[in-house]
């Protein structure tokens, strides 16, 4: 199964997450893409990158399911795999607090680390797993 993450190019705090979540997938089964990038925009998800209340898109493409806010992050560790797993106990948190977190992480995402305005290039490995 393959999955890919949008996520906000603009974004410091969302772009060190995509490294992250790269050097965690061993098996590599997440690609990636900027939500300001053509790829997204053909799926109709460029809208997320809002600065204010911007999200993070997960994607699986065995089915073609998306899945925003908190269950992004639930459904990523579910990608993932391993003891990443573990993390889907949170399912069982309402949705309303759950997302209300995630909606203040993403509010806060620019103070917390800045806005990018210079990219850090990938290494070859990860360049071939992001879409554009």
């Amino acid at each position: 199964m393959k999955w890919v993450m949008f996520f906000d190019g603009d974004c410091a705090f969302c772009s060190k997450s995509v490294r992250e979540v790269y050097r965690r997938d061993r098996r590599g089964r997440i690609d990636f893409a900027p939500l300001q990038g053509a790829f997204a925009a053909r799926l109709g998800f460029a809208h997320h990158a809002d600065p204010v209340d911007g999200t993070m898109v997960i994607l699986r493409e065995s089915d073609g399911a998306v899945f925003l806010h908190s269950d992004g992050w639930l459904e990523l560790a579910r990608a993932l795999g391993g003891w990443w797993r573990w993390l889907a106990l949170a399912r069982f948190v309402p949705r309303f607090l759950r997302d209300a977190v995630y909606r203040w992480v993403a509010r806060n995402r620019y103070r917390f680390m800045g806005k990018s305005d210079h990219c850090e290039l990938p290494d070859p490995g990860m360049m071939a797993r992001v879409r554009l």
